[in-house]
C-alpha cells in the first residue's frame, strides 16, 4: 500500500475535486479507469528490470475524477473545490474554494475563499513541483505567499507537517517523468 500512496501522490499533487456542496461532482468510471492505470504501472514495475520507458495518458476529466473520488473517500474538511484545466507544455490553470470556518486565521482572509491559479510544472532530476505565475483570490491579484499561510494553517487542521508551495517534490517511486499536454498528462514509468 505504501507504493501505492506514492504512485497516487503525483495524482493529488494536481489537484482536489469536490463541489461546494460537499458531494463530489465527478464521474466514478473515470475514477476507476486511474486506479486501474495506477494498479497496472505497479504490476509492471514489479515485474520489469530493463523494459522500456512506458507511459500512462490521463485525461483532465479523468483526472479530476479521481481526485473528486479520492476526497470523497477521506471526507475532506477545508478544501471543497479544485478544477484542473490542461495546457501544452505543463501549463496549469485552476479554481480553489476553500472553507477555513472554525479556524484561527489571520484576519486579512476570508473564512471561504475562492482562489484562482495559473502557472507550470516543473519536473526535473526526479522531483516536482507547481511554479505559480498567476494567483487571484476572487477578482483581487495576490502574491503567491499568501498561498503557504493557507497551506501552513491547513497542515494544523491536519496535524501534517507544513510545506511551501516553492518546494520541490519527490516523484512517486517509479514515475521517471511528467508532461501536460491540452487536456491530458503523460506520466512515464
Amino acid at each position: 500500500m505504501y507504493i501505492a500512496g506514492k504512485i497516487a501522490f503525483i495524482f493529488l499533487f494536481f489537484s482536489f475535486s469536490i463541489s461546494s456542496s460537499g458531494l463530489q461532482d465527478y464521474s466514478l468510471p473515470e475514477a476507476l479507469r486511474v486506479l486501474r492505470a495506477i494498479k497496472k504501472a505497479q504490476s509492471e514495475q514489479s515485474k520489469r528490470n530493463k523494459d522500456p520507458i512506458r507511459k500512462i495518458v490521463i485525461t483532465e476529466s479523468e483526472l479530476n475524477s479521481y481526485t473528486g473520488y479520492r476526497i470523497e473517500k477521506e471526507k475532506e474538511k477545508t478544501m471543497k473545490e479544485f478544477r484542473l484545466k490542461l495546457f501544452k507544455e505543463n501549463k496549469i490553470e485552476g479554481k480553489v474554494m476553500m472553507d477555513l470556518r472554525g479556524q484561527k486565521i489571520p484576519k486579512f482572509l476570508r473564512p471561504q475563499m475562492t482562489i484562482y491559479f495559473g502557472g507550470k510544472l516543473e519536473v526535473k532530476n526526479g522531483m516536482a513541483r507547481f511554479n505559480i505565475k498567476d494567483l487571484f483570490l476572487g477578482d483581487q491579484r495576490l502574491k503567491p505567499k499568501i498561498i503557504d499561510i493557507i497551506i501552513r494553517i491547513a497542515t494544523k487542521t491536519k496535524s501534517t507537517k507544513a510545506w511551501s508551495i516553492n518546494d520541490w517534490h519527490e516523484l512517486p517511486y517509479g514515475i521517471k517523468d511528467v508532461k501536460i499536454n491540452h487536456r491530458e498528462v503523460i506520466f512515464y514509468y
